[in-house]
């Protein structure tokens, strides 16, 4: 009798290895632009310079990582994976090391400004795994990419606080270095090696970056609805901080931090996601997710004299925002696949620079409306972004 094979075929088992591959990749880079920051007042000390002055080192690392969304995720469609992910990897290294051996703020921001461009690759990764996704699955490779992301981001400021305070800021920096030349090890043996079909010379890529935006008009819906989800986020966020860390509630900073526990519902969420928008239209679950987080919105809004309604509005908001953003990106993909990455970077510059007016206002609005206003406006936001959505000739 012929035994029958009930294992995972081999070219899907191993699509499902890059892909998770990528995910643990994407979430180790990213976090190196956040793990830093518990121990800024320690560096400030250390350096005796104003907290003023080393406050600026998550402003580099967020300079960095736009440059580097302009300059090298375009390099995604032109270089194999194995080499590009390993070179930059190494060079997030060599930069973790700068900034774990640098004598002095100076040095410290300027090794920041190449830690944030270098971690860029979390982005690479996403736009990757896209591309090597075997076809009707894109969307879930894209999503458990973002979840990777999404949990770096979430636990690098409990890791990166429990290393500086038990090895101190330098060696948790080398020790963020060693993870991440771990994922360039894995990166060169297990990723394949095909170069992808570039179209031109590099230095014209990038010039052809903001025609992107004229040639597809589902890319500038996308950039618009985007950037105003990614505003509502930081609005929230931010203010959310300001709000607990005073009168009534004083909160201290630990408190406050776990308040962003919330957020590990919407990485949690973030696989079935993908899979939902690989069976459906990406346009109805990007719509479904606003709505989710509209929910939490609304709830949010209701105040924060109960910490478990605090605690289940952010995260639904932040599960509706996660979800949103893996089936956006999937969906820009889909316009000219072999320009994902350049599609995928000019997407991520605007959704930064849009959503940084969350994080610029949310004091002012906070003083001006109260909670429950920043909240309601939030909620405003993500009903605009819907209406973006819905709106014009988009595609299904």
């Amino acid at each position: 009798m012929t035994r029958t094979d009930t294992s995972v075929p081999a070219p899907a088992a191993a699509s499902r290895g890059r892909t998770a591959l990528l995910a643990a990749t994407a979430g180790t880079a990213i976090a190196n632009n956040y793990a830093v920051q518990p121990a800024l007042t320690d560096i400030a000390a250390e350096f005796d310079v104003p907290l003023q002055v080393i406050g600026l080192v998550p402003t580099a690392a967020l300079l960095g990582c736009m440059t580097g969304f302009v300059l090298l995720l375009p390099l995604a469609d032109r270089l194999p994976p194995n080499r590009l992910m390993a070179r930059q990897l190494t060079a997030l290294a060599a930069a973790l090391g700068l900034a774990a051996a640098a004598p002095g703020a100076a040095v410290l921001l300027v090794a920041y400004l190449f830690v944030g461009a270098t971690a860029a690759v979390a982005a690479q990764a996403g736009t990757i795994a896209g591309r090597l996704a075997p076809p009707g699955h894109r969307t879930a490779a894209v999503a458990t990419v973002a979840a990777g992301m999404s949990a770096g981001i979430l636990l690098s400021r409990l890791v990166g606080g429990a290393l500086a305070d038990a090895l101190g800021w330098r060696r948790m920096l080398l020790v963020c270095a060693a993870l991440v030349l771990l994922c360039a090890l894995a990166a060169t043996r297990l990723l394949p090696g095909e170069r992808p079909p570039a179209r031109g010379r590099y230095l014209a890529t990038l010039g052809a970056l903001p025609l992107l935006l004229r040639q597809h008009p589902p890319l500038r819906r996308a950039v618009a609805a985007g950037g105003l989800w990614y505003l509502a986020f930081n609005l929230v966020w931010v203010a959310l901080a300001l709000a607990l860390g005073r009168p009534p509630h004083s909160l201290d900073a630990t408190e406050i931090g776990l308040y962003s526990l919330a957020g590990l519902l919407g990485f949690l969420a973030l696989p079935l996601t993908g899979r939902l928008a690989d069976r459906h239209s990406p346009r109805t679950v990007i719509t479904a997710s606003l709505l989710i987080a509209a929910s939490g919105a609304a709830l949010l809004a209701t105040g924060l004299d109960r910490p478990w309604a605090t605690l289940t509005g952010l995260a639904l908001f932040d599960a509706g925002a996660f979800a949103a953003q893996a089936a956006n990106q999937s969906r820009i993909m889909s316009l000219d696949p072999d320009r994902g990455s350049s599609l995928i970077s000019v997407y991520l510059v605007l959704y930064f620079t849009v959503g940084a007016a969350g994080t610029t206002s949310a004091a002012p609005l906070l003083e001006a409306a109260g909670w429950t206003g920043t909240a309601l406006t939030a909620l405003a936001a993500l009903s605009a972004a819907a209406g973006v959505v819905l709106s014009g000739n988009n595609r299904p």
